[in-house]
């Protein structure tokens, strides 16, 4: 076949590949920009807008997987928070009781002292002996870094209310000396009086008869706790 060519002063154009065509316009477009600090600052805020959108998009995902752990958190604060509204309650209530408790001991701490030691003396006279009388008796003066103080119960403790000393005295008849020596014994050992003194002891004539007079002096102490018996207040009757 026999090609004619019409246009000699044309060349015949060759095939492009499509790449080609790209790189030639984006060199069009080099030349044609004739500020690169523009394209620089066009390229930045694209750079920092994309950025922008996937923190936007990751914390967004953050925050709805976050959202039932705000939801179990905040129903435990509520109920911590009537917990802690229950215990305030809880200790007010106890509070309250524990001042109650102490003005009761306060008030009743010392109202059995002379009936633990009419039954202390009672339980320590030995035959052939008996009482004239017993009372209160004036303590002897004591330097004040020796005077004994009431103690109260602690609300932190379980201490029994000590009650102030309260010092007796005893007077007695005897018709044997040795019923007086055996009578001071017992008194020492009984675990609710101590310093028990022999204040005098003389000879008198009573009745025709010689008996021996004798004052004692002691002072009431709170026994310890092994030594307390309780018993009901109040007991069914058939």
């Amino acid at each position: 076949m026999i090609t004619v060519n019409l246009r000699p002063d044309l060349k015949r154009k060759r095939a492009r590949s499509p790449l080609q065509g790209v790189m030639e316009g984006m060199r069009g477009l080099g030349t044609k920009v004739k500020d690169p600090l523009l394209v620089a600052s066009v390229v930045s805020w694209v750079g920092v807008l994309a950025w922008l959108g996937y923190v936007a998009v990751g914390t967004t995902r953050e925050l709805n997987a976050l959202e039932p752990q705000l939801e179990q958190t905040r129903s435990e604060h509520k109920r911590f928070k009537a917990f802690l509204v229950e215990k305030r309650h809880q200790e007010t209530i106890r509070d309250s009781l524990v001042a109650q408790i102490g003005v009761i001991r306060t008030v009743d701490g010392d109202r059995y002292v002379w009936p633990h030691l009419l039954d202390e003396v009672t339980k320590a006279l030995p035959a052939y002996t008996w009482l004239v009388d017993m009372a209160f008796a004036a303590p002897a003066a004591q330097p004040q870094s020796q005077q004994p103080v009431a103690a109260k119960a602690d609300s932190a403790t379980d201490e029994p209310f000590v009650s102030p000393p309260v010092s007796f005295n005893v007077n007695g008849r005897t018709v044997d000396i040795q019923a007086y020596t055996r009578f001071l014994r017992q008194l020492e050992a009984s675990p609710w009086i101590t310093d028990v003194t022999p204040v005098s002891a003389q000879t008198v004539v009573e009745k025709e008869r010689p008996v021996t007079a004798f004052t004692i002096r002691g002072t009431y102490r709170q026994a310890d706790s092994a030594y307390i018996r309780t018993v009901p207040l109040s007991e069914s009757v058939r």
